[in-house]
Order: C-alpha cells, then structure tokens, then sequence
C-alpha cells in the first residue's frame, strides 16, 4: 500500500536556509517539500490553488510577518498545520503565533530528527516544541487560574492527555467517552485557561504546574 506522502510549505525569508530544510526533508521518506517562498504574501496568494498539509513558518519577515501569515493562511485552509521556525531572540511573538494558530515552535537550529518529529507529530494533530522553546514560553505566558476556575478531575485527565498529543478521537477511545464529550471538555479547559489552542493550553498548564514535561 502507497502512502499519501505529507506536503509540506517552508516559508522563510532567509534563502540558504530555506534551501537547507529543503535537503533535509528530501532524505526524509513520505515528506515532499510543494512550496517553498521568502514571502508570507507570496503564501497566502497561492494556497488556495496548492494543497499543503504543514506549513514551516518563519517568525520575522519583512513583507508579511509570520502571526499574519498563518493567520490569513489559516482563513484560507483551515486544515492546515503551522510549525513556527524560531530563535531564541523571537520568544517576545511566541504568543501572538499561538493566537493565531500555530501549531508548534522549533528551534531553527534543531537537528534532522527532531523536525522529523516535528511534522509527523502535528500533522496528526498534536502539539510539538523544542523543549528548550517550551520552558520560555511557560513562563511568558499570562495564562493563570483564579479559585472560580479550578479543574475539575476529568478535566485533568483530559488536559493531560492532550498534552501528550492525543487528539480528541484518541482521548475518546481511551478513557471511554464519546468525542463531542471530549471537544466539550477541551473548549472548557481553553475557556479557563484563556488560551485559543492546544498550544497555549500546553504552555499554560506547564506555567501552573498541571503538567510536567519531564
């Protein structure tokens, strides 16, 4: 059986290392590099005539910066996935990424396996960061809970899961639930948390102390 290989975007404004990504994910089976552009606009302009799967998202760029770029991105496919490309010097936008949709932040110094990892894990519908990304962004976060906003025992059980990756069919098929109850539960752990996505949820609940990523 042929596997549907991932299509996968690179949107950086940086040529050589745009074309450096692109080597690396060549040696890489089942992913196809579709699209590659310096410019946000360039992207958005084009994806309504190209299917892509997830999109590798620079931060800083001049024309269209990366928040806006996934964001009008996002309005166009609504089912695509956005990984942001980051520097340590970036960490002051980490949360306007996450408000407008990204997926997960890696590090762009980060080795061939771990953006391997990268991709398969969100194009499945989960949440992945560098770890060292992670810890910066817990602690940017504003995300805090109050004593009216307590977590129910359900609730972190469920939270914790889709800190793990699980998506909501998985969650359902684990602990026994039907799905809608699980989508239920997780835009009331958004609502609490203040968070928009999966992203911010992560981060919050590791600023909180609800989760562990040891």
């Amino acid at each position: 059986m042929i596997m549907e290989k991932i299509r996968i975007a690179i949107i950086d404004d940086h040529d050589l290392f745009r074309e450096g990504i692109i080597l690396v994910l060549s040696q890489i089976e089942g992913f196809e590099v579709v699209f590659n552009s310096p410019d946000g606009r360039l992207f958005v302009e084009a994806l309504a005539g190209s299917e892509v799967d997830v999109a590798l998202m620079d931060i800083e760029m001049p024309a269209l910066n990366g928040a806006l770029t996934t964001q009008k991105a996002l309005e166009v496919k609504p089912g695509l996935k956005v990984i942001a490309l980051t520097m340590f010097s970036d960490t002051g936008h980490y949360t306007q990424m996450i408000q407008a949709g990204v997926k997960g932040f890696i590090l762009k110094k980060a080795n061939k396996f771990e953006l391997e990892q990268a991709i398969l894990t969100v194009h499945r519908g989960g949440s992945f960061f560098s770890q060292e990304i992670l810890q910066q962004l817990a602690f940017r976060y504003n995300g805090k809970t109050t004593g009216e906003e307590e977590l129910t025992t359900r609730e972190m059980e469920i939270m914790v899961l889709i800190c793990q990756g699980l998506t909501s069919q998985e969650i359902s098929e684990r602990l026994h639930i039907s799905t809608k109850t699980v989508e239920t539960h997780r835009c009331n752990l958004f609502l609490k948390a203040g968070v928009r996505n999966v992203a911010g949820l992560i981060a919050w609940a590791v600023r909180n102390q609800y989760y562990s990523m040891s």
